[in-house]
Order: C-alpha cells, then sequence, then structure tokens
C-alpha cells in the first residue's frame, strides 16, 4: 500500500469514528461518500445516489447550502429535520490538488435534544421574567402612595438597578401628631434583596413612638427568622413630631447621614448623625441610641442611599455628598423637582444616558416642613 493509499484510508477510518454524519456531495448532488454514522442511522443508504433522496425527498432541497458551497466556494450552515429529529447542517468546498472545487462535504449534527433543551430554557426563562414583573409590581406597591399629612410635604425617587431593589423607603402615619419615615439598603441586589425589603416593611413596628425601640425590635425579629449571615440591613428611622415640630431619630448602620437645612437661610444646617449597628445576627444585643432635633418652618429633611453618591465620571470620580448638597442649598423649588435635578445632574456627571447602566440602587427622599 503506498502513502497516499495509506493516508486515504487513515482520514477515512477517522470520519467513519465520527458520531457526527459525515458525507460528500459531487457537482451533480450525487453522493460519493457516507460515513458510517450516516449510513447506521438512515436505512438503505447508499452513495451514487442524488443528495435529497437520502433526506426522503423527490426533489432537491430548496435551501441546498452544497450548491452555496461548490459554486461560491465557502461553508454554509442550516438546520434540517431528518425522521423527525432535528440536525445542524454545515457544508464546506472540496477542492482537488489545482484548487478546483470539486465537492462539498456535509457534516450533520444531531441537536434534537439540545434544542429541546434551548425551548425549556427560554420557556423558564420568560416565567422567571414573569415572576419578576410582577415581583417589581409588588414591592413598587409597597412604596409610599402619598403624604399621611398636610403638614409635610413629601417626595422620593426610586431607581434599582436591576428589575428588582435592595433600597427601600416609607413614610406614614403613626398617630395624629406623629409622621414616620425611614430610609433603608439591604445588603446585595435582586431578588434576594427584595425579600429583605419585605421583611423590614412588615416587620418594622409602626406604632411606637421611639425610633431606637423600633430598631431593637427589628433586629431581633431578623435574628428570629434564620437569614444567611452575610444578610444584613442598614436603616435610619425618625419620627417627626408635627405638634411640637421635632424629630427623633436612630440608626441601624445607615452610611449616608441624613442633614436638615434650609434653602432660605444659609446658617440652617444639621447632620442627623448617629452610630448603629446594621440590622443583622453579627451581634446578640445592639444598643440603638436615638436624639432629638427642633425643627422650624421652611426646614427641608434630606434622606438617600449611597448609590446616587458613588456615581462615578469617565475619571472614576464619585459625584459625592457635596454636590448634591450644593443643589440642595439653591434649589428652591418643589421636592420632587430638586430630586429631579440632582438626578439630572449625577447621570450627566456619570455619563450615563439611562438607568439600565447604574450598579447600584437610587434612592432618595425630600421633604419639606410646612
Amino acid at each position: 500500500m503506498d502513502k497516499s493509499e495509506e493516508k486515504r484510508r487513515l482520514i477515512e477510518d477517522i470520519i467513519n469514528g465520527m458520531m457526527d454524519w459525515v458525507r460528500v456531495i459531487d457537482r451533480e448532488n450525487k453522493i460519493i461518500f457516507i460515513n458510517k454514522a450516516m449510513a447506521e442511522g438512515i436505512q438503505n443508504s447508499k452513495t451514487g445516489e442524488p443528495c435529497y433522496k437520502l433526506l426522503g425527498r423527490d426533489t432537491p432541497c430548496e435551501n441546498c447550502i452544497s450548491r452555496e458551497s461548490i459554486f461560491k466556494g465557502y461553508s454554509h450552515s442550516k438546520q434540517e429535520i431528518i425522521n423527525g429529529r432535528v440536525f445542524s447542517v454545515m457544508s464546506s468546498p472540496v477542492k482537488n490538488q489545482d484548487g478546483e472545487i470539486i465537492a462539498a462535504v456535509e457534516v450533520l449534527r444531531d441537536i434534537t435534544e439540545l434544542q429541546q433543551l434551548q425551548e425549556k430554557v427560554i420557556l423558564q426563562n420568560k416565567k422567571l421574567m414573569d415572576d419578576l414583573s410582577l415581583a417589581k409590581k409588588l414591592q413598587c406597591n409597597l412604596l409610599p402612595k402619598a403624604i399621611p399629612d398636610s403638614r409635610l410635604k413629601f417626595s422620593f425617587v426610586y431607581q434599582p438597578c436591576e428589575d428588582l431593589g435592595g433600597d427601600f423607603l416609607d413614610i406614614f402615619e403613626v398617630d395624629n401628631d406623629h409622621t414616620g419615615i425611614y430610609i433603608a439598603d439591604v445588603s446585595g441586589h435582586g431578588l434576594p434583596a427584595s425579600m429583605l425589603t419585605v421583611f423590614l416593611r412588615s416587620a418594622i413596628d409602626k406604632k411606637t413612638l421611639s425610633p431606637s425601640l423600633a430598631l431593637s425590635k427589628l433586629y431581633k425579629d431578623f435574628n428570629n427568622s434564620n437569614f444567611d449571615h452575610e444578610a444584613y440591613i442598614t436603616v435610619f428611622y425618625a419620627i417627626i413630631n408635627l405638634k411640637d415640630h421635632s424629630i427623633k431619630y436612630s440608626n441601624a448602620g445607615h452610611n449616608v447621614c441624613p442633614i436638615i437645612f434650609n434653602p432660605e437661610d444659609s446658617n440652617r444646617y444639621e447632620m442627623l448623625m448617629i452610630p448603629g449597628t446594621p440590622i443583622s445576627n453579627w451581634f446578640e444585643k445592639p444598643d440603638y441610641k436615638e436624639k432629638d432635633l427642633l425643627l422650624m418652618k421652611g426646614d427641608r429633611l434630606f434622606f438617600c442611599t449611597d448609590g446616587v453618591i458613588e456615581l462615578k465620571n469617565k475619571k472614576g470620580v464619585q459625584f459625592g455628598e457635596d454636590r448634591i448638597h450644593n443643589i440642595l442649598f439653591t434649589d428652591k423649588s418643589e421636592p420632587s423637582s430638586t430630586l429631579n435635578r440632582i438626578i439630572e445632574e449625577a447621570m450627566d456627571f456619570a455619563h450615563i444616558d439611562n438607568f439600565a447602566k447604574i450598579s447600584d440602587d437610587i434612592t432618595m427622599a425630600l421633604i419639606d416642613i410646612i
């Protein structure tokens, strides 16, 4: 046996050892080679037959890719159904020693199970997206709809970086003379984080007039719920006394300090700074403190999470609290307009044209004391 014959047989043995179906088609659409896998897969298959008859057809395929390979000189692919099975078909030109195209080689791979799996994944993803859409609506329905008292003006921005957010805020009536408000930032994003926000809203005590007591109870309930050790919630909680115009507040690890200021009085500026342990299972009995502060007519209270603060420009510079404060101290418009201006300037600073590109939830609230 000469070397060329030995080489031909080696190549033929390799092709016959393939699980994929392989056949070679000449320029007259006749089959000149079929590998072992294809011969076993299609009964009565033999060389010399028109290529389309092997697929159970009486006429050539309308989308014959082998003709394309032979006459155009490059590979083509398609899907083909054979005996109820789905195959991916790749056809490539075969050239002789002179570079002339003399045939096309087709490799057919059975992708039936893969396609069925892909269809299942698509259906599963659709169901997941439908579930996320419903969860998003439910979470948004938990956000405050209206200010509970006419003696306050309230507006907020809530923009999660995913379908579901890990930030949360609420404002509610404690009794006829007291309004409670809290802002929270939950560890993580997406569905797990949103479940913590649901826990927060349902578990926080909205009847007590002591923010520190409410946070202590919340910490206890969190530990009784067996949440993961890595899960936590930071919460700043305040109660406004509308009768004597005072605010009482406490903090569970919220790292962005709320402020009280008056755009008409440059000397009126207070940071509601107070330390506290995040709602977690890190310590057995955290000690939450609370402070009191008198409010004045015309005061504004600003709360936010770190999402808008940490927006960065192309140089890696954060938008920062100072830029937010400059807007707050100079903008005397309605709370909603002031918050919208912060968002617009922050997004412009970070060269972000839509919320789909933010990497963290953005939540802010602004309250006017009337």
